[in-house]
């Protein structure tokens, strides 16, 4: 008998049920195209709510900026069409102008003098209040209120009262006998008036050491005393290395303000830098160039010198500070 092989069956069913493709409507589209759509229109949502931004950047900020700069390389007084004269308002400045040089002097000495003092007089007084004083936020607020009237035109014609021949200055050293003059109308002691003015301003970076002292730990005094060190010493070697970077930042904000002082000498000296130009700062001397001379060309030049002393100055100061400024994870 032989045997035959038997015959192939049907092939085995498998388990489950049948695998159907889904159509595609016309209208659905992948989740990562619809998710690149979703972002798109965020973005440009954003731009929508950036465009009175950008708006006033372009047509406030950069575009005034670029006509300065060519303008600084012309003649141009307002009143007719610009006309082009190179690097002759740069040189005319530091060769032929004196008041200009004399304005670039008296603004150097009121930074370098009123800025290490107003510092010093904030950072006593922020020493003062870190102490648990007793209504200390009625305190901080009477001492920030200079800052924000310090600029203003009614405090500086009160200051030029105070100072004045017939001001409280003078009454107050009459008690004393001692006959005062007029300290504003003095060339050598006008600019002093401005100085103490500025110092008098100090409420704005008190209030920032203020802060600054109350980020040291506590701890760290705790230690020292324990040591033996008394409060000089904890100043010396606790407070002021912490405090460096505000000290730091106070001062870039200072300078930089100082550069652009205005009202103050155009206020006390009446507008025009007396006695003997002795407050004729910078930026006087900038706005009768440009508004009552009609020089508006050599005060464009002006500006954009100065905007370069404040820059180099800036990045002196940022070069500098890594020399005495100390931060938390210096080793």
């Amino acid at each position: 008998m032989t045997l035959r092989p038997a015959a192939a069956g049907p092939a085995p069913e498998t388990a489950g049920p049948p695998v159907t493709s889904s159509p595609v409507e016309p209208g659905d589209r992948p989740p990562g195209r619809r998710k690149s759509s979703r972002a798109r229109a965020q973005a440009w949502t954003a731009y929508l709510f950036l465009a009175p931004w950008f708006l006033g950047l372009f047509a406030i900020t950069l575009g005034p900026m670029i006509a300065s700069l060519y303008l600084s390389f012309t003649d141009y007084s307002l009143l007719s069409e610009a006309q082009w004269i190179g690097l002759d308002n740069y040189d005319r400045m530091f060769t032929a102008d004196d008041r200009y040089l004399n304005s670039l002097k008296v603004t150097t000495i009121y930074v370098v003098v009123s800025v290490p003092l107003q510092l010093a007089f904030a950072l006593g007084l922020a020493l003062a209040l870190d102490k648990g004083l007793r209504g200390l936020s009625f305190y901080r607020s009477m001492f920030y209120l200079p800052s924000l009237l310090g600029g203003s035109v009614a405090i500086s014609i009160l200051w030029r009262k105070i100072f004045g021949t017939d001001g409280i200055v003078n009454t107050f050293l009459g008690w004393f006998g001692y006959q005062g003059q007029g300290w504003v109308t003095s060339p050598d002691t006008a600019l002093w008036t401005l100085i103490i003015l500025h110092v008098w301003t100090f409420g704005a970076p008190m209030v920032i050491f203020l802060a600054g002292l109350r980020q040291i730990p506590q701890n760290l005094y705790e230690a020292a005393r324990v040591d033996g060190a008394g409060r000089i010493r904890q100043f010396r070697s606790i407070t002021l290395p912490l405090l460096t970077p505000i000290i730091f930042f106070n001062a870039v904000l200072e300078v930089i303000k100082s550069f652009q002082s205005f009202t103050q000498s155009f206020v006390v000296s009446g507008g025009t830098g007396g006695p003997v130009d002795s407050t004729l700062f910078y930026t006087l001397y900038l706005y009768l160039k440009g508004f009552k001379n009609y020089e508006m060309g050599y005060a464009a030049a002006m500006a954009w010198v100065l905007l370069l002393i404040i820059a180099v100055l800036t990045a002196v100061n940022f070069l500098m500070s890594r020399f005495w400024v100390f931060y938390g994870d210096d080793k």
